[in-house]
């Protein structure tokens, strides 16, 4: 059967005249995936935002409001409590690096409520055949929907949607909208776009802005959704806007495609592989395990590791392994939370509470962790291919897209869900129910020894380099 399509990625380019830009590219496919859609009327989208309305209401303070006076390479702040924790690492000035002991103040943390305005973009050339309601179906609730399971419902994502489209002063040809936009053409499309929308919506009163594009102009690529984050931030309504979504999708889009993007809105970084010349694969580093990595896998339940950094982990769900002598400990799915029903060993549903231990940390280096989670198909990685312990590496100071995360392999020599899963050689990662494994060149031993009958996963770790010889992981199976 033939592997999925690869995803494809997108590049940074400089923004002269808006300041210079940085922008993070998301997997794009050749294949459009074609999914129900959601009932408008569930979506609990805000109603219409006419800059009466809106500021004939009370005043919202917003994220974006409190970062007007930051720049991009703000120093850390001091208040962030992760650095007394001996397994962390040190956030660098390397794009959404993925040191946690401090949270970069420029980027709006996912925690408590958020909102989010989307503007609906037409343009002189084409007449939409979608309406703005259509569109925001889309996206929302399922884009909401991702965060609040994957916070465990300490993060409420709030969708503003106008209810009419905002038409741009030039034809969507005009613009050359693409995947790796020139410095011009980019510029042009969000001054424009900014300005056509500033008289129906006050910008101040929100954290994230979505400017989602008539998928039908003849000049969009749908290829070139993206999140533009400017060093020198737009001005509108009293307030610096530092990074826009630029939504460009068809209709239906890309499967969580919003989410990803909104990751990006959260420091969140790019964790596929864009090959130079745009050939092969683009999920080797993590398959389907991260959504930063595909919002196509089959598992796109965020890191542990992220979930940390964004503040959706309290430090005593997260367990620092040290010395010497081996840790017995017991891992909760990363994928159990509030309501959601996880199958325990006896096959007798349980609902997890997200409360328990969720990652285990070794430190290796100056800039290198070991991570271990287990992943079961509850919560968002409903859909994962195997269920286990996933063992994976973070580097602090490799930058997005660089490969900051890397899964290892505990199946090196199998594969598994071909036609499925974005990277059938990690889709069968993780550490099963009875193995063992030794992380190659760290010595760094995880044994999976059982399921208690709420589905939690019992684990026994050790950091010696003596590890003796793993009863099944990596040793056998078909080969690729």
């Amino acid at each position: 059967m033939p592997r999925q399509l690869p995803l494809r990625g997108l590049g940074r380019e400089t923004l002269r005249g808006l300041g210079r830009l940085r922008e993070l590219g998301r997997p794009g496919v050749t294949g459009r995936l074609r999914a129900g859609l959601p009932r408008p009327d569930r979506l609990g989208l805000g109603g219409p935002l006419s800059r009466s309305r809106l500021r004939g209401t009370t005043a919202v303070c917003t994220t974006m409001s409190a970062l007007a006076a930051t720049s991009m390479v703000a120093a850390p702040s001091a208040t962030e409590p992760f650095s007394a924790v001996p397994c962390t690492l040190t956030r660098t000035d390397a794009h959404h690096s993925e040191g946690l002991d401090t949270w970069n103040a420029v980027y709006p943390r996912p925690t408590g409520r958020l909102d989010a305005v989307m503007v609906f973009l037409s343009f002189p050339d084409s007449h939409p055949l979608t309406t703005p309601e259509e569109l925001a179906a889309d996206h929302f609730p399922a884009t909401s929907g991702f965060f609040h399971r994957a916070s465990y419902g300490r993060f409420s994502l709030h969708p503003h949607a106008l209810h009419d489209w905002i038409r741009m002063p030039r034809p969507s040809t005009a613009y050359a909208i693409q995947r790796d936009w020139t410095t011009r053409h980019r510029s042009a499309y969000l001054r424009d776009a900014l300005a056509a929308a500033d008289p129906q919506v006050d910008f101040s009163r929100y954290d994230v802005v979505y400017f989602v594009a008539d998928p039908d102009a003849p000049g969009v690529d749908s290829d070139a959704t993206k999140v533009v984050n400017l060093d020198t931030p737009l001005r509108a309504d009293g307030t610096d806007i530092r990074r826009v979504v630029t939504v460009f999708e068809d209709h239906p889009p890309d499967r969580l495609v919003l989410a990803h993007e909104t990751g990006h809105v959260f420091d969140l970084p790019d964790l596929y592989d864009r090959p130079v010349d745009g050939k092969g694969d683009w999920d080797t580093h993590v398959g389907d395990w991260d959504l930063m990595g595909s919002q196509f896998g089959l598992a796109p339940e965020l890191f542990g590791w992220h979930k940390w950094k964004l503040g959706w982990l309290d430090s005593r769900q997260v367990r620092c392994v040290r010395g010497a002598e081996p840790v017995r400990l017991t891992l909760e799915p990363l994928g159990a939370g509030p309501g959601v029903p996880v199958t325990g060993a006896a096959g007798v549903p349980s609902f997890g509470l997200g409360r328990g231990i969720k990652l285990a940390v070794v430190r290796t280096g100056p800039d290198t962790v070991l991570a271990f989670e287990a992943r079961s198909p509850v919560g968002d990685d409903e859909g994962a291919c195997r269920s286990g312990v996933l063992v994976y590496q973070v580097r602090g100071t490799t930058r997005s897209g660089g490969g900051p995360v890397q899964v290892i392999d505990a199946h090196p020599h199998t594969e598994a869900c071909w036609g499925d899963s974005v990277y059938p050689p990690l889709a069968d990662a993780p550490v099963a129910l009875g193995e063992s494994f030794t992380v190659p060149g760290e010595g760094v031993r995880v044994e999976v020894e059982g399921r208690t009958a709420s589905g939690d996963w019992t684990v026994q770790i050790s950091t010696g380099r003596d590890g003796g010889r793993d009863r099944s992981a990596g040793g056998g199976g078909e080969d690729a």
